[in-house]
């Protein structure tokens, strides 16, 4: 599996002069990072967090930045979380209705956070989803 990054020139540059490849990054300390390519800590926990996330099986870059984007920067604080919960705040996050299969994403990384060598890819949680959503539907806040 091949990580993919928001990087700019400058921070792909200092990873190639010190031979540090994307799917490196992941296991790579944020202080390290951080002073590697001379951005903020903040910034070097996100790009790991990123990096992590696209570890998880069939999580790809799109998801694990909107992971990011919500404040989650590693597995441990997505542990005992509802799959269907963190969605449903997802979509008043992004205003709109999002495409269900997001749910089952999110169900994944709860279950891979609590399950760290999980082969389940997302779309093993879509039967659960779906007899969830008819058992309970959506909040009335739902976009």
């Amino acid at each position: 599996m091949s990580v993919k990054l928001m990087l700019t020139s400058s921070e792909k540059n200092e990873l190639r002069k010190n031979k540090i490849k994307l799917d490196d990054i992941s296991k790579l300390e944020p202080l390290y990072l951080s002073e590697l390519l001379g951005i903020p800590l903040e910034r070097a926990k996100k790009v790991i967090a990123s990096a992590q996330f696209q570890q998880i099986p069939s999580i790809g870059p799109a998801f694990a930045e909107d992971l990011v984007t919500l404040g989650f920067l590693n597995l441990e604080e997505l542990k005992g979380k509802s799959g269907a919960e963190l969605f449903d705040s997802f979509e008043l996050h992004c205003g709109h209705r999002v495409d269900p299969c997001v749910e089952d994403q999110f169900r994944l990384v709860v279950h891979y956070a609590e399950n760290k060598y999980s082969d389940k890819q997302w779309w093993d949680f879509t039967s659960e989803r779906k007899k969830y959503r008819n058992k309970y539907g959506y909040p009335p806040t739902r976009p």
